[in-house]
């Protein structure tokens, strides 16, 4: 086991890349491991460049986050928002922290004096030592929005509204007819991605959303074909548990694009690599043990394991058994 490369979003990514980092530093202590970020989530805020899921992953794996968030700084004040709040601007549904708000800073002003996303992301990426190879997916700006299926304060039935707002300013409750990712046409995956994909040992699409995240990831052209072509093993882990998500509102998302929230219809969705998908192997818990058949039916390896990353010893567990079902062992009778 050499090369690992993951496909992430924010919270769930970062916490499942965590243990496997743990996992590896016992099993596999020469391993390199490349994280690949969805950058669909980004924004412009109070003339600052926002990228969560990037900043969720990199602050995770390079011990300043909030554990109890899952996202954003320890220790945060809120003083700049604040202030920012009493000139009238601002977001009082979004609010940046003090220390947060450095890192949007520094991210900003190295995109205005012309560096990449990329290269802006390794060089915040000097100060958190992640342990590992930290990569947007693209370089060029993506940001999803929704379509209102209905009125929603100010804003209209049929407009769009960033993903962001309607993802914590409303939790993801009010309908939607479609998300809509500007610029994704034009974006090409970032340097080193599709080689990351390319060279890998096994790449794992951990428990992150599978629309707004992974699937956006899937989306930037080139990086589907570059899973469909690796001599890698693909494996995924459902964010979805006995019919619920794990974390997050990605009921609502799938609920939007017509997938039911279960960890069978996710795997499904997903594809098998043999049919024109991109799984070769599949993680559910062992609550949905059931759905081993039908996999196995659609052409899926799939294993049954505990998947809730209750802590790094428990996720670290999930990673191994990942990497286990992309090497093609495990216990014969979970195994389909």
């Amino acid at each position: 086991m050499k090369n690992v490369t993951v496909l992430a979003g924010g919270v769930g990514g970062a916490r499942f890349t965590r243990g496997l980092l743990a996992h590896l530093a016992k099993a596999h202590p020469l391993a390199t491991v490349t994280v690949i970020v969805n950058t669909g989530d980004d924004m412009w805020l109070d003339g600052l460049r926002i990228c969560p899921d990037l900043d969720t992953v990199m602050y995770t794996l390079g011990g300043g986050i909030s554990e109890a968030q899952g996202w954003g700084r320890e220790d945060e004040s809120r003083r700049t928002s604040a202030e920012i709040a009493a000139y009238g601007r601002g977001w009082s549904w979004f609010t940046l922290g003090d220390l947060d708000l450095a890192t949007h800073i520094v991210r900003t002003d190295l995109l205005r004096s012309g560096s990449t996303l990329s290269e802006a992301t390794d060089f915040l990426c000097r100060r958190w030592q992640p342990g590992v190879r930290l990569l947007p997916m693209s370089d060029q700006p993506v940001e999803t929005h929704v379509r209102l299926a209905a009125d929603a304060d100010e804003h209209l039935a049929g407009e769009l509204m960033h993903f962001e707002e309607w993802w914590v300013r409303y939790r993801a409750g009010i309908p939607v007819t479609e998300f809509v990712q500007r610029g994704l046409a034009d974006a090409v995956a970032a340097p080193g991605v599709l080689e990351a994909i390319a060279t890998a040992d096994v790449v794992i699409l951990p428990p992150s959303n599978p629309v707004v995240s992974v699937g956006t990831i899937l989306a930037v052209p080139g990086i589907r074909d570059a899973l469909r072509a690796t001599s890698a093993r693909v494996v995924g882990v459902a964010p979805i548990i006995g019919g619920a998500a794990v974390r997050g509102m990605a009921d609502a998302c799938l609920q939007t694009i017509g997938v039911q929230t279960s960890a069978l219809a996710v795997g499904l969705h997903y594809g098998a690599r043999s049919a024109g998908g991109v799984l070769d192997a599949w993680l559910i818990d062992e609550t949905d043990a059931a759905a081993l058949p039908e996999l196995a039916a659609a052409g899926i390896r799939s294993l049954a394991v505990p998947l809730w990353m209750h802590d790094v010893p428990t996720t670290a567990a999930m990673a191994a058994a990942a990497l286990a079902a992309a090497a093609g062992v495990g216990a014969a009778a979970a195994l389909a």
